[in-house]
């Protein structure tokens, strides 16, 4: 089933919405918009960076995967040896700018993946808006738990590999105040944390879906 719906996003690819890799100069108050921030590996100019355990890291593929003609993607490359907290900073003013376009902050999505998902919670720490959604993809490392001031936001989609030691966001929901709702996957591909290294069925299929919803 998953394999058939991956040929199904992979046939739709051309008809999907636009990916962006800085900040669309045109921004439609009606659309969705979503941003995708990579792991720690992909920071620098090489798209598909190899890890010794995990193989390549699939961005370009990902950022295919991810689009879909019911959202804008954003997908930064990040340069090497980003500072995350700057670049939440950058998440952050651009969540603002849109939201000051009249895009309705229940249609933007910011996702991201290891330290893309640190990335994330300290974007969601800074805007402290319980009506946008994020998607956490095994970035609750537990480097978090020793940072007790930030706390998540809004909707919240966690997801994480049963074989990876990076697990369970529920820590960080437990201190966390203003999150309106909270949904915590698990997959099982046997490929640890290069489970996100490749735009896999198992993971892009349901957060696809998820981002898809329509909030209230």
């Amino acid at each position: 089933m998953f394999k058939l719906l991956f040929l199904s996003l992979l046939s739709t690819a051309s008809i999907a919405g636009e990916v962006f890799d800085e900040f669309p100069l045109k921004i439609e108050p009606d659309k969705k918009y979503v941003f995708y921030s990579h792991g720690l590996i992909v920071e620098g100019t090489d798209p598909r960076p190899v890890n010794s355990n995990w193989g390549i890291y699939e961005f370009p593929q990902i950022k295919q995967i991810l689009s879909d003609q019911e959202y804008n993607l954003i997908a930064y490359h990040r340069p090497k040896n980003t500072n995350p907290t700057e670049f939440a900073t950058k998440l952050a003013s651009d969540v603002k700018l849109l939201l000051q376009k009249g895009v309705s902050a229940k249609n933007i999505t910011l996702i991201g993946f290891s330290r893309g998902g640190a990335i994330t919670i300290l974007t969601s720490n800074l805007l402290a808006n319980k009506e946008l959604s994020f998607v956490i993809l095994a970035g609750c490392g537990r480097y978090l738990k020793n940072e007790p001031e930030l706390k998540l936001h809004g909707h919240i989609y966690s997801m994480f590999e049963t074989s990876d030691n990076v697990g369970s966001c529920q820590f960080l929901i437990d201190r966390s105040n203003n999150v309106t709702s909270f949904i915590e996957k698990t997959i099982s591909t046997g490929k640890s944390h290069g489970a996100f290294y490749r735009p896999l069925p198992e993971w892009t299929i349901p957060v696809k879906a998820w981002i898809k919803l329509n909030r209230t």
